[in-house]
């Protein structure tokens, strides 16, 4: 009697690869600053750190009250369609948000 071949069992099929995991719902989303636009804020740091010092905003006296009224200047000229910073030629709006990132930092700080 003749030998049958031996079937040769099937591959036993893998499971789906499980997604990858990573825990990070609770973190802040840094993948939502919108960079272009905080670029332009940068710019402002930029020439104030030519011109002053860098992180000089921190050594203003009375920095809070001061970055507060320069703020209320550059959203006045704004809010008046002056959209461009005279000295700078960079967007009041950008000067207003490096302003307001200043008395974040010195709120933070505890000045």
């Amino acid at each position: 009697m003749p030998r049958m071949p031996k079937k040769i069992p099937d591959k036993p099929t893998k499971p789906p690869p499980m997604p990858g995991l990573k825990y990070d719902s609770e973190k802040p989303r840094w993948d939502l600053l919108p960079l272009d636009i905080i670029e332009e804020i940068v710019k402002v740091l930029t020439i104030g750190a030519q011109k002053y010092d860098d992180d000089n905003w921190r050594k203003v006296e009375n920095g809070k009250k001061r970055y507060y009224a320069a703020l209320m200047r550059h959203i006045k000229d704004w809010q008046s369609g002056e959209m461009l910073d005279q000295e700078t030629g960079l967007p009041h709006l950008a000067h207003a948000g490096c302003c307001l990132i200043f008395i974040m930092g010195l709120e933070k700080e505890g000045k």
